[in-house]
This record gives structure tokens, C-alpha cells and sequence, in this order.
């Protein structure tokens, strides 16, 4: 295996989406991965459509570069290399509900006793003190707890989802991070130690500006639509053949709007000349943007509004999303075992990745135990 995290054994218990977009995330980075599944398989299996060879692309999604076991933690014999591939690990992944490893011996302080330099991350949904224990983890139901959705959709119509599962994917990164410190930390300490991750606090966390408008300033935030709180022009603005997301985050980039737009005296009115007075008067700037706008096609103006160094961009499907990152040399899908996937966004310089220089793509996604065999001679061998 090649990659920075090269050499590490990683017990992935998690399924669905959290756990598993993290373990994936070291795995492409090195990591030798082995995705523990109840015999029945991950939920995500049957989540479909889409498929792709009659695999759920979901599934697809977050679990290459590992290999599958399947085990049923009922079973005595199962159990034992359950325990002993949290034994041999330096890193186990688990997103049960919290404590509900304890009774298979694979809690943390169980497993810790017998491998002090393990580190265990636990990702739940509302942390494992008493009150949010035995609440059930949904990305969507902490969408809703959190705020997200109440800041999410038209101002005058009903709240609504983020199109993934974002707390999910958020808490996935929160998760990579710890275990990475605490792997840091146990180059200096020789010990191991328990990474917690939860949904809720992660959604505060990545809710930033909305959540420090309450925390800090006493504001509750609410819907806007697709207009930014403390920001204008910062939203899609409609072009003679359909809108066009520009976005002028400071006086310097709103001087060079208007002046592609052929109105540059606005950037001196004193009602718009900063960003505060902007954001405050968008009500009067915005109609005096869009009659310039409507002069011309949304892809004439993103080509000039782009040349003179201000941001903006097209409202695309996925698929636009892939071709631009495509077209602008991102390289985004990669191919492994035939199936195609979105690439690691990582990279480095130096030697200190893959053939490309950052992940690695060793392992199509596994089907269900099919490194059972392999693996469980490997935890019998020894034991």
C-alpha cells in the first residue's frame, strides 16, 4: 500500500455514511481498512435507486479501498475475531448507538485494556451523555434539530433539507481530524485514547456564521432564500436568458462589478459605497444590477464578471459540475475494479502519496464478506 497513512490497520464498525465517508477517507491515504458488516450487509446496499450493475451507488459512494468481513457480533465465534481485529488495530471507526458495543466486549474500554495504542472514534447523534444517548442519529432529523432547516429555503415558504446529508459528511470530516490528532498524539504518549464525534455538534459548529449570529450576537437567524445575511450582491441574479450566482465579498470586487456592468458609479454612492450599506440597501442596488443584466446572456456576462477578477458562476446539475471540473483540469473521476468514483480531494507534494501524488485507489467497493475467508484466517493465525 502506498500513501501517508501507509501501514495503519483501521477496524471500520460504522455503516451508512458518517463512519464510513471517514474510513474511506483514510483508506484512500493509505490506511488498510476492513470494513466489519452484519450479515445482512450495510444499510446502504439497498439504498436505490441509482445503481450501477445493480449496486446501489450510494454504497458506492464512500466505501473503496476496503476489504469486507461478515460478522454477526451474536455469534461466539464471530465475536472472537471481532475482538481480535479491534486487538491487532490502530484505529477503530464505530457509529452504533452509544454503549451498544459494550456487550460484545468491543467498547472502548474493554478493547483499550487489551490495545492501549488503539484509537477509537466514536461518531453518534447527539453525543453519549445520558440525554442524547438513545436518541436515534439521522442526518435529516439533526438538519431539523439544529436550525439548518429553518435557515433553508424560500423566506416565505416551508423549511427544507440540504441536498445531502451534510451533518452526516460534516461529522465524517470531524471524525478523520481527531483520529489523525490523536495518532499524532500517540507519537509523543505511546498510548492511544477515545475520539468522540457527534451530528449535533458538528452541525453547530459548521453552521459558523448562523449559529455565532445567535451565540454571539443575539440574533436567531431565519430563512433568505438564496440572499446572505451579511453579504450583497452575494446570490443568483437573472441574466436575459436565466440567473447567474455572482457573488462581490468586498468593495474591491463590487467596484469591478459595476464597472463590467457599465454602471461604475455606483461603487460612489454613498448608499452603496460599502459592503454594510449594501447589505442594507440591497432592496434599492438589486434592480439596478439586474436591468444591466438583463442586457445580455448569463454566459457573456459570466465570461466578463470572471475576467475582471470578480466571482460568479452557472447554476448547474451534477453532471455540469463533473464537466466543469473536467474542463478546468480537476480530474475529478477516478476508476477502480470498473467503477467510477469521485476523486480524493487531497493532495501533496513530495513522495508522500500515491502514483498521482495524493490518494491512493487500490480496491473497488467490496461486496458484502468478500474478504471474509482471507481475513478470518489472518485473525485466527496467531490468536
Amino acid at each position: 500500500m502506498t500513501g501517508p497513512l501507509s501501514g495503519l490497520l483501521v477496524a471500520d464498525f460504522s455503516r451508512i455514511l458518517a463512519g464510513p465517508y471517514a474510513t474511506m477517507l483514510l483508506a484512500d491515504l493509505g490506511a488498510d481498512v476492513v470494513k466489519v458488516e452484519a450479515p445482512g450487509g450495510d444499510d446502504t446496499r439497498s439504498w436505490q435507486p441509482p445503481v450501477r450493475d445493480g449496486i446501489s451507488t450510494y454504497y458506492l459512494a464512500v466505501n473503496r479501498n476496503k476489504r469486507s468481513i461478515a460478522l454477526d457480533l451474536k455469534d461466539a465465534g464471530d465475536r472472537a475475531a471481532a475482538q481480535e481485529l479491534a486487538r491487532r488495530a490502530d484505529v477503530l471507526v464505530e457509529n452504533f448507538r452509544p454503549g451498544g458495543l459494550a456487550r460484545f466486549g468491543l467498547d472502548y474500554e474493554t478493547v483499550a485494556e487489551g490495545n492501549p495504542k488503539l484509537i477509537y472514534a466514536s461518531i453518534s447523534g447527539f453525543g453519549s451523555g445520558p440525554k442524547g444517548a438513545e436518541l436515534p442519529g439521522y442526518d435529516l432529523i439533526v438538519q431539523a434539530i439544529s436550525g439548518l432547516m429553518s435557515l433553508t429555503g424560500d423566506p416565505n415558504g416551508e423549511p427544507f433539507r440540504a441536498g445531502i446529508s451534510v451533518f452526516d459528511v460534516m461529522a465524517g470530516l470531524h471524525a478523520t481530524i481527531g483520529v489523525l490528532s490523536a495518532l499524532n498524539a500517540r507519537h509523543e504518549t505511546g498510548r492511544g485514547q477515545h475520539v468522540e464525534v457527534n451530528l449535533l455538534s458538528s452541525a453547530l459548529s459548521g453552521l459558523v456564521n448562523q449559529s455565532s449570529a445567535y451565540v454571539a450576537g443575539g440574533v436567531v437567524p431565519l430563512r433568505m432564500g438564496n440572499s446572505h445575511p451579511s453579504l450583497f450582491p452575494y446570490e443568483p441574479m437573472p441574466c436575459a436568458d436565466g440567473d447567474l450566482i455572482i457573488t462581490a465579498g468586498n468593495n474591491g470586487q463590487f467596484r469591478k462589478l459595476v464597472e463590467v456592468l457599465g454602471v461604475p458609479e455606483l461603487a460612489d454612492d454613498p448608499r452603496f459605497d460599502r459592503n454594510e450599506k449594501r447589505t442594507a440597501n440591497r432592496e434599492e442596488l438589486r434592480p439596478l444590477l439586474i436591468a444591466r443584466l438583463a442586457t445580455r446572456t448569463k454566459l457573456e456576462w459570466f465570461r466578463d464578471i470572471i475576467a475582471a477578477g470578480v466571482p460568479c458562476g452557472p447554476i448547474n446539475t451534477v453532471d455540469g459540475g463533473v464537466a466543469f471540473a473536467e474542463d478546468i483540469g480537476l480530474d475529478p473521476v477516478v476508476t477502480v475494479g470498473g467503477i467510477p468514483g469521485v476523486r480524493n480531494p487531497i493532495t501533496f507534494t513530495g513522495n508522500s502519496g500515491g502514483a498521482d501524488g495524493a490518494a491512493s485507489y487500490r480496491l473497488p467497493p467490496p461486496s458484502l464478506d468478500e474478504h471474509g475467508a482471507e481475513l478470518r484466517k489472518w485473525l485466527e493465525a496467531d490468536r
